[in-house]
């Protein structure tokens, strides 16, 4: 019997890992290795475990499943990675291949699509669900070697740390929020918040959420 997959799940709503698990063990060719909630725990395992693969949500409390793919490859380039988002803007999609990831999944997909995908970027392909507008598929296909519009001059002047502060401001969350999901001090995320206004050129709250949703870094879309 062939060996099995090591498969790492990260995804910060305990009850949708269950139904993931549930997924996978009906297949022969995965095992489930571990499981993370943050960033940070699915960086510590992916660190300890060295799974084959890894299924990660784009949404989590201390961070993004994108800027974590990119933390996994630097420390596993061997690893493959696929992203679970209820986001289906191009450019988060756009942005999540060029992290690094092998496939991309709307979170309402179908069981058999998620092993499909599995099984796509086990065999060395990329795997986007069709399940995403064709509209999306064709804009992404159109224009795969553009960069995307996260790589703004000025957001790539802001540190790993200051483009989690500036997603999480531009959401809503207040300073004390931030600072309990990135475990700083109010004081480093009110300084964050200076220097983020400052690179960016910014004067306001309300540009620093259009800044945002310009970038595709967080969505306004109601319809998606």
């Amino acid at each position: 019997m062939a060996p099995k997959y090591k498969l790492l799940i990260i995804d910060d709503h305990p009850m949708f890992r269950d139904g993931l698990k549930t997924i996978v063990r009906t297949g022969s060719n995965y095992e489930i290795a571990g499981e993370a909630g943050t960033c940070a725990e699915g960086l510590a395992q992916a660190r300890s475990l060295k799974p084959d693969l890894v299924i990660v949500d784009i949404s989590l409390p201390d961070g993004n499943g994108i800027d974590l793919a990119r933390d996994i490859l630097a420390l596993a380039p061997q690893t493959r990675l696929v992203m679970l988002s209820m986001h289906s803007k191009v450019d988060f999609i756009a942005t999540a291949f060029q992290a690094g990831v092998s496939g991309y999944l709307a979170k309402e997909s179908s069981r058999e699509q998620l092993v499909q995908a599995l099984d796509a970027v086990m065999a060395g392909r990329q795997y986007l669900d069709g399940s995403l507008s064709p509209r999306v598929v064709t804009e992404l296909l159109s224009r795969p070697n553009e960069e995307t519009r996260t790589a703004d001059a000025a957001y790539g002047k802001l540190s790993r740390r200051e483009q989690q502060v500036l997603r999480l401001l531009a959401e809503g969350l207040a300073p004390a929020v931030i600072a309990e999901r990135l475990f700083i001090s109010r004081k480093t995320v009110e300084n964050h918040r200076t220097n983020i206004l400052a690179k960016l050129g910014i004067k306001s709250p309300v540009a620093l959420v259009r800044y945002a949703a310009r970038l595709g870094l967080i969505d306004l879309d109601t319809e998606d």
